[in-house]
C-alpha cells in the first residue's frame, strides 16, 4: 500500500479543471457528468487530471438512499430546509454540498498494474495530509460510523470527520473523489442528513444499513485546525503540493471529446434521477 507521494514521481503534468465554463456548471447534474467525461478523457489520453468544484446548497443522495421506505416524506422534509436534492452516480449514501465544501477529484489513467481500491484511497489521504503538514494535528483515515456517508477512509482530526472519499472507475480511468468540509455550518449539514434517515425510516428495519447520524462526530477543517480557511485557500494548498513536487499544472481545455462525453453523462444523470426519485 502506498504511504507517501511517491506515485507522483512518474507524472510530469496534471491538467487542472477549476475555472469551468458556465455551460458546464449551469445544470445541477453538471459536476457529475463532467467528472465522468474527465475520467474517460484521462483514460483515453493517458493524462492525469485534477478537478475542483463546489455547488450551491444541495443534498446529494447515494443510490442506496433511494431504498428508504418513506423516501417521499423524507424528501419533503429536505425541501422544507430549502435544499434541492439529487441522486449521484457514485458512492452509497447522502452527503451535503454547499459553498463551504470543496469537492476534489484525482483522476488517473488506469495503470499497467491495476490500482487497488485501498491504494486509491490512500493516495487521496496522503494528498490531504501533506497539504496540511504544517499543522501539528494528524489527519487520520478510518471509519466514523455515526457520520453521514461513513466509510473505511473517512478523514478525521481528533476523532471528528472532516471529509469522505469515494471512487469511480470507467473507460480506463480512475477518479478518487473527496468532499472536504472546509468551513460553514457542519451542525446544520449533519442535522439535515440525520432528519433524512429519521423521516425515511420511521424506525423500520431494512436490509440496507443507514447510519445513525450524530452531528457531534463531524466538524469542519477550520474548526478542527482552529484557523480560518476558504475553499480557495485549500485549493491553493493542494496545487502547491504538486508544484513543489516539480509537477506542471496546466489549465484543462474542453475539446469535442469532452463535450460529447459530458452531454452523454448529463443525459444519464437526468434519466437516473427521473427513475430513482418520486
Amino acid at each position: 500500500m502506498t504511504h507517501s507521494l511517491d506515485f507522483l514521481t512518474t507524472m510530469n503534468e496534471f491538467l487542472v479543471y477549476d475555472k469551468i465554463p458556465s455551460k458546464y456548471v449551469s445544470h445541477r447534474f453538471a459536476p457529475f457528468a463532467l467528472t465522468d467525461a474527465l475520467i474517460k478523457e484521462a483514460g483515453e489520453k493517458k493524462q492525469p487530471i485534477l478537478h475542483f468544484w463546489t455547488t450551491k446548497p444541495h443534498v446529494i443522495l447515494g443510490m442506496m438512499d433511494t431504498k428508504l421506505p418513506f423516501l417521499t416524506e423524507a424528501l419533503e422534509n429536505i425541501s422544507a430546509y430549502g435544499y434541492p436534492y439529487l441522486v449521484r452516480n457514485s458512492g452509497g449514501l447522502a452527503v451535503i454540498s454547499d459553498e463551504g465544501v470543496l469537492n476534489f477529484s484525482l483522476i488517473f489513467p488506469e495503470e499497467e498494474e491495476r490500482l487497488s481500491i485501498n491504494e486509491g484511497y490512500e493516495r487521496m489521504h496522503q494528498i490531504i495530509q501533506t497539504a496540511f503538514k504544517d499543522f501539528s494535528e494528524d489527519i487520520d483515515a478510518y471509519e466514523i460510523p455515526d457520520s453521514y456517508c461513513p466509510g473505511d477512509y473517512d478523514l478525521s482530526i481528533e476523532g471528528k470527520k472532516i471529509a469522505g472519499i469515494a471512487q469511480r472507475r470507467l473507460n480506463g480511468g480512475i477518479a478518487i473523489m473527496i468532499y472536504l468540509s472546509v468551513t460553514g455550518n457542519q451542525q446544520k449539514r449533519s442535522e439535515i442528513v440525520k432528519d433524512l434517515y429519521t423521516n425515511g425510516l420511521k424506525g423500520q428495519e431494512t436490509k440496507w444499513h443507514f447510519p445513525t447520524v450524530r452531528p457531534e462526530v463531524m466538524t469542519t477543517l477550520e474548526k478542527a485546525l482552529s484557523q480560518s480557511f476558504t475553499v480557495s485557500d485549500v485549493k491553493d494548498r493542494i496545487k502547491a503540493l504538486f508544484i513543489n513536487a516539480s509537477i506542471k499544472l496546466s489549465d484543462g481545455s474542453f475539446p469535442p471529446s469532452i463535450q460529447t462525453s459530458y452531454m452523454k453523462g448529463l443525459e444519464k444523470m437526468i434519466k437516473r434521477n427521473e427513475k430513482m426519485l418520486p
